[in-house]
């Protein structure tokens, strides 16, 4: 099992970076932040790109790989985008994955004024296609309904050949599709419920119509990297060792590579104490070695 944490972008750069420095030298696979506008409780208060934060993140760290949790076309377009890509994997000597979904509803769907789309999911699968083509191919011309590139140009190309990894967000058919595609990495938040016995049932769930899904679509099951983000749990998890013991040994027995946690906050959402992150890095991820 390997384990990451989510830093949320909301911290001036003073504040932010002992925590991804922190990130590394406690031991964990990963880590990652919000790719929002804005976010939720959160949308009034300090917020900050993805991108730049990352790009800083990866001049303050060596090893510990770093991804966006999760980028979407909510507000992004692929072309300028796969630019940004190529950029923070070379920045970060090739330790950059893209976390990837189609994008919920909220701020991100309305600050910018465009009205959503027909269909979030095709919009989703246009996306993703398009990104995988501009980070692979040196040229690629491409037309869809919600997306468009003539003669856009890949060079110098990512330092992950054949290009960096997508971990793909998916809990409904289509995105699982997209996920069984494109993924070296399929991400799950389970469904909503409002204790945490019903939220694990949906996440055996989600789980088991994923592994259908890659057998439909003829991919090997252990090709495939299974992510569970945590964040979406009806209760915060990383209150307590014995607590967080207990998630990642729920996660394994149904089958997740990976399991995700963000970084305690001092209130609101994912409020706790940071003493938490250093009693797991010091007692729980040893043993995962």
């Amino acid at each position: 099992m390997r384990v990451g944490i989510e830093i949320l972008p909301e911290h001036r750069w003073w504040a932010a970076e002992p925590k991804w420095r922190a990130a590394e030298e406690y031991g964990f696979d990963h880590a990652w932040t919000y790719d929002h506008l804005g976010w939720r409780t959160l949308v009034d208060g300090p917020w900050f790109g993805a991108m730049p934060t990352l790009t800083a993140a990866a001049m303050v760290t060596t090893n510990l790989r770093l991804g966006t949790w999760v980028a979407s076309p909510n507000f992004r377009h692929p072309v300028p985008f796969a630019r940004e890509l190529t950029a923070v994997d070379d920045v970060s000597d090739g330790r950059f994955i893209l976390g990837v979904g189609a994008g919920g509803s909220g701020y991100d769907t309305t600050v910018m004024g465009t009205p959503a789309p027909h269909s979030r999911a095709d919009r989703f699968a246009e996306f993703v296609e398009l990104l995988d083509l501009l980070l692979r191919q040196d040229r690629t011309t491409w037309r869809g309904e919600y997306y468009e590139a003539i003669e856009a140009r890949n060079a110098p190309g990512c330092v992950q050949k054949p290009r960096l990894p997508f971990v793909v967000a998916a809990n409904g058919p289509k995105a699982m599709r997209v996920a069984a595609r494109f993924g070296t990495g399929w991400v799950t938040t389970g469904t909503n419920h409002d204790d945490m016995d019903s939220w694990w049932s949906s996440v055996a769930e989600v789980a088991t119509r994923f592994a259908a899904v890659l057998e439909g679509e003829g991919r090997n099951q252990a090709t495939i990297d299974r992510y569970l983000n945590l964040d979406a749990a009806p209760e915060y998890v990383l209150t307590s060792v014995e607590r967080f013991r207990d998630v990642l040994g729920r996660a394994g027995e149904l089958g997740f590579t990976d399991v995700t946690v963000p970084w305690p906050r001092h209130d609101g959402i994912f409020a706790g104490s940071e003493q938490l992150v250093e009693d797991v890095a010091a007692e729980v991820l040893p043993a995962l070695r």
